[in-house]
């Protein structure tokens, strides 16, 4: 995959603009995410839309990318179960040399989410909580383009 960095702040995630889909197994058994990145607001910020397909339901996010009042690349997160994170860009390059994601601080502790190219097509995420240990990953997910219609 060509994981060419766009320009400005938010030219890391130029990769991603577009539509995408994952199929993986979890504790809950089989589920579906597609995800979706685009520029809004004139380019100012990028929208990730996720829509999560899981043996119980539906869970969906809406998340804004981009720059807060100190300058900072930063991502305001909004779930359909009520929940609200926000995070700023981290340095997640121990996972890969061309990572990019974001770390917040949640009720349970330190989280980080991380976008990394895979070497054939798509890109993985990945969830990962901080313990003394160092990092956990509980989530991991590779995830292909979508064709348009």
């Amino acid at each position: 995959m060509d994981w060419k960095k766009g320009r400005g702040k938010l030219g890391v995630f130029q990769p991603l603009i577009g539509v995408w889909l994952a199929e993986a197994e979890s504790d809950l058994g089989p589920v579906t995410c597609r995800r979706e990145f685009s520029k809004v607001l004139d380019g100012t910020y990028l929208q990730l839309t996720a829509d999560w397909t899981v043996p119980n339901g539906s869970y969906q996010e809406i998340a804004l990318i981009g720059v807060n009042r100190e300058k900072e690349l930063c991502f305001w997160s909004f779930t359909s179960d009520g929940k609200q994170s926000q995070g700023v860009l981290a340095d997640v390059s121990d996972v890969h040399p061309l990572a990019v994601g974001f770390e917040a601080q949640m009720p349970a502790g330190l989280a980080r989410n991380i976008y990394w190219p895979d070497e054939v097509i798509g890109f993985h995420w990945a969830v990962e909580s901080h313990s003394k240990k160092g990092w956990n990953r509980f989530v991991h997910h590779h995830y292909l383009p979508v064709e348009p219609e």
